[in-house]
């Protein structure tokens, strides 16, 4: 037997707007129509979860002089630093500044065929927001010259 997925109404979610704030943090995520649009609410916390997929790769370069080079894969960007760690904050620090900047001019950036796909990438920089979390979770692999 097919269960259909409840789907609240817009006049039904201002009614109980408290409620189905309650429901979609402490239960499960709810889905809200109106008319063709459908959005999806849910706990910042399960979004999180479901982005933990989505990994930041870097390939990794050592220099002539030492110093390291990481250059993301998933979104093009590059940070040098004379040892990994401090390459990894630099790289984290330019991902959080490019999501916020993705974030703050979405419509423009979310329509580009070649940015399109960082949203994933974007919201879960954006809700970790915090450099040293995201240079901890980068997986470093070394590049090919």
């Amino acid at each position: 037997m097919n269960k259909k997925i409840n789907v609240i109404s817009a006049t039904d979610a201002r009614k109980g707007w408290s409620q189905l704030i309650d429901s979609a943090v402490h239960e499960k995520p709810q889905i809200i129509s109106r008319t063709r649009d459908h959005v999806l609410l849910t706990d910042v916390n399960l979004f999180s979860d479901i982005l933990e997929v989505y990994e930041f790769t870097a390939d990794k370069y050592v220099e002539s002089d030492n110093s390291v080079t990481l250059s993301l894969n998933e979104i093009d960007l590059v940070a040098n630093g004379s040892t990994e760690k401090e390459a990894r904050i630099k790289l984290a620090d330019e991902i959080l500044e490019y999501s916020e900047e993705y974030y703050n001019d979405f419509q423009y950036w979310s329509k580009i065929p070649n940015r399109k796909r960082h949203i994933s990438y974007v919201l879960k920089a954006l809700i970790l927001q915090d450099a040293n979390k995201i240079g901890e979770s980068i997986v470093c692999q070394p590049g090919k010259n």
